[in-house]
């Protein structure tokens, strides 16, 4: 591995155990043993390494999207899977989430970044949902301010899940992305077709 990529991954390591506000680069090169100097031509700030980690980010999701929107007969597992998948990787770059209003403050680079995803995501969503009533998964009567409605609230969720595990049940990973995925599944259910509310109900909700 890389030195360069040896800083990224120590430093994801040491943000998400300690919090963004609580490492520095000198933190990061002593844990690697090397020299501030040998990071420093690398990264200069710490805000240098947030912001390529902020990419890596972006980038996972977006192959996550791409080979949903790939799948022409799409599913409820499909739906399930990356749902699923955004949870764990979210867990993955969790201290963002953890400080994500410091870091959009502290980093006018990633607010705008973060500003134009908003932005790009909602018009991938609305085709996806497009696709799941195509497919026959969503019903065709659906009001349009009610899928154009979903993207925000999948959003408030997925960017604030972390928060909310670490305030009110302290769910160890596995766990805590199985329980919000489904709360994020969730939303879904009063969209589905009967038959796929019934297959929903089946297989994701655990009766007592």
């Amino acid at each position: 591995m890389k030195t360069k990529d040896k800083i990224l991954s120590k430093a994801m390591e040491l943000f998400n155990e300690k919090g963004y506000n609580n490492i520095t680069t000198r933190h990061i090169a002593a844990e690697l043993n090397i020299s501030a100097g040998n990071l420093h031509y690398h990264f200069k700030h710490s805000e240098d390494i947030i912001k390529i980690l902020f990419s890596e980010l972006v980038l996972k999701m977006d192959d996550l999207l791409n080979n949903l929107q790939k799948i022409e007969n799409k599913t409820l597992e499909d739906l399930y899977h990356f749902t699923f998948s955004t949870y764990d990787v979210f867990y993955s770059f969790r201290f963002i989430f953890m400080n994500f209003f410091d870091i959009l403050k502290h980093i006018p680079a990633i607010e705008s970044q973060y500003e134009s995803i908003n932005i790009s995501r909602k018009d991938e969503f609305q085709e996806i949902f497009k696709g799941f009533q195509k497919n026959n998964i969503f019903r065709e009567d659906i009001p349009d301010f009610i899928l154009r409605g979903l993207t925000t609230q999948i959003f408030i969720i997925a960017d604030n899940w972390i928060i909310h595990n670490n305030l009110a049940f302290k769910l160890e990973k596995d766990e805590a992305i199985k329980h919000y995925a489904l709360i994020q599944m969730n939303l879904f259910y009063p969209l589905l077709t009967e038959e796929q509310q019934k297959l929903y109900i089946a297989k994701y909700i655990c009766e007592p």
